[in-house]
C-alpha cells in the first residue's frame, strides 16, 4: 500500500462544513473513498452502483478485502487455494467493471469464516494503521447497526465492528503511537461514514443507480464462482441463459424508492452518531 500523509484541506473542509447527514455521497469528485469489506463480492453487491458513480467522477476509491473467501463451494474438487486465486481474479474483474484498478484492491488475507479468531487488538491495529495511512475523506464498511450488531455470520459481524473500532482509533494519537513513531502516520479523524447492508429502518441516504443498474449486474456476474451452477461444480463463465436468470433475479430484488433503483446506505459519522 502507497503510504499518504497529506490530505486536500480544502476538501476536508468542505466534507466537515456540509456535515455527514447531508453529504450527496454519489455526487463527491476527487476524494478518497475507502471501502472495507468482509468478503470479495459484498462490495459489489451491495454498492457497486454506487462505486460506479464514484468512479466516474474521479474519486480515489481503495477496496480492502477483510478475507480472502476460500471456503464457499460445494464441489468437491475445489481447493481453498484454488478458490482463493478464483475469488481473488473475480474481484479485479467485477471492479475493473465499476472503474477501480487492481492496484487498489488490498488483502487482510484472513481465511473465510476465520476473522472471529484473529488477535482484536492486532486486528484494529492493522486496520487503524490503514486509515491513517490513506486519510479518506468517506469510510465505507458493513453495517453494525446503529442499535446493535444485526449481523449473525462472523466475517460480517467482525468486519463491522473492527472497522468501527479502527476509525475510533484512528482518531486519537494515544492510540498506537508507534505508527506516528516509525511510520509518520498522524491521527485521522474520518469525516464521513458511510455504511452498507442497511435496514430499512436503519437507512438515512439512497444512491439512484438508474443509470449504472446494468453495469452493476456485470460486475456482479463476474463472481461467478458464487452463484449456481459453478458453486456446485466450478466453471469459469456463464451459460447464456443462466447469466440472463442471474439478472433477472438481482433487478426483482433490487431496492426501489420513488420509482428509482437505489443503494441504500446509513450515513454517520463522530463515533457512529445518527
Amino acid at each position: 500500500m502507497t503510504i499518504r500523509t497529506s490530505v486536500g484541506i480544502a476538501a476536508l473542509i468542505l466534507i466537515q462544513s456540509l456535515g455527514a447527514q447531508t453529504v450527496q455521497l454519489e455526487k463527491l469528485e476527487k476524494k478518497t473513498i475507502l471501502l472495507f469489506t468482509p468478503h470479495p463480492d459484498d462490495d459489489t453487491f451491495c454498492c457497486g452502483g454506487t462505486l460506479a458513480l464514484l468512479a466516474k467522477r474521479q474519486n480515489n476509491i481503495h477496496i480492502v478485502i477483510y478475507t480472502n473467501d476460500d471456503k464457499g463451494s460445494y464441489d468437491p474438487a475445489m481447493t481453498s487455494e484454488r478458490l482463493a486465486r478464483i475469488r481473488k481474479a473475480e474481484e479485479e474483474a467485477a471492479c475493473r467493471l465499476l472503474g477501480i484498478p487492481a492496484q487498489n484492491i488490498h488483502w487482510l488475507q484472513f481465511h473465510d469464516g476465520m476473522l472471529e479468531y484473529a488477535n482484536p487488538k492486532d486486528l484494529v491495529e492493522e486496520v487503524t494503521k490503514v486509515i491513517r495511512a490513506y486519510r479518506p475523506d468517506v469510510v465505507m464498511t458493513i453495517d453494525p447497526g446503529s442499535d446493535y450488531v444485526r449481523w449473525h455470520k462472523t466475517d460480517h459481524r467482525m468486519a463491522a465492528n473492527n472497522t468501527l473500532d479502527a476509525i475510533r482509533a484512528a482518531e486519537w494519537h494515544l492510540y498506537f503511537p508507534n505508527q506516528r513513531l516509525h511510520d509518520g502516520l498522524d491521527p485521522w479523524k474520518v469525516p464521513v461514514e458511510a455504511y452498507f447492508y442497511v435496514t430499512a429502518k436503519d437507512a438515512n441516504y439512497w444512491v439512484n443507480i438508474d443509470d449504472v443498474l446494468e453495469l452493476k449486474l456485470a460486475a456482479a456476474a463476474a463472481h461467478v464462482s458464487q452463484f449456481e451452477p459453478s458453486i456446485d461444480k466450478y466453471r469459469p463463465d456463464w451459460d447464456p441463459k443462466d447469466l440472463e436468470k442471474l439478472k433477472q433475479g438481482f433487478r426483482g430484488r433490487a431496492v426501489k424508492k420513488d420509482g428509482h433503483y437505489v443503494e441504500a446506505f446509513r450515513i454517520a459519522g463522530g463515533f457512529n452518531q445518527q
